[in-house]
């Protein structure tokens, strides 16, 4: 029945820096972009994930704090090479949760950060049994 995840959806408060923060820090492009008489939507692809989307969602009548209420718990991104994704983020001004990346479940290792909403967002480098 269900074939593969398709987009995630996270509420955001400023449509323009958030599409700047996911072109300008991971790549992502805008496939799609209006407005509807209660809402803006923007749908973001990547073109290493195929069938995968971001779609982000600006009420233009705010609606309360949707970050704290955990509508999405978080986005996570796969990388090759945790430490290198760490060190190239970092010099682009993310600030990570912890120092170092936890060990995941798999033996892989995995770190939090937040996007430019208060997004909670993560990399994870799979186990050697994923990869």
């Amino acid at each position: 029945m269900i074939k593969k995840a398709e987009h995630v959806a996270m509420i955001v408060t400023d449509m323009d820096r958030s599409i700047a923060f996911y072109q300008e820090m991971f790549g992502y492009q805008v496939r799609l972009r209006g407005q509807g008489p209660t809402r803006e939507m923007t749908f973001l692809f990547h073109d290493n994930q195929p069938g995968f989307e971001i779609e982000l969602i600006r009420d233009l009548t705010p609606m309360g704090d949707y970050s704290e209420q955990g509508l999405v718990n978080h986005l996570a991104f796969t990388v090759d090479h945790i430490d290198e994704a760490i060190a190239y983020y970092r010099e682009k001004g993310i600030v990570f949760k912890t120092e170092k990346p936890n060990p995941s479940l798999d033996g892989g290792r995995t770190i939090f950060f937040h996007g430019p909403d208060r997004e909670l967002l993560q990399f994870v480098e799979p186990g050697k049994d994923r990869k």
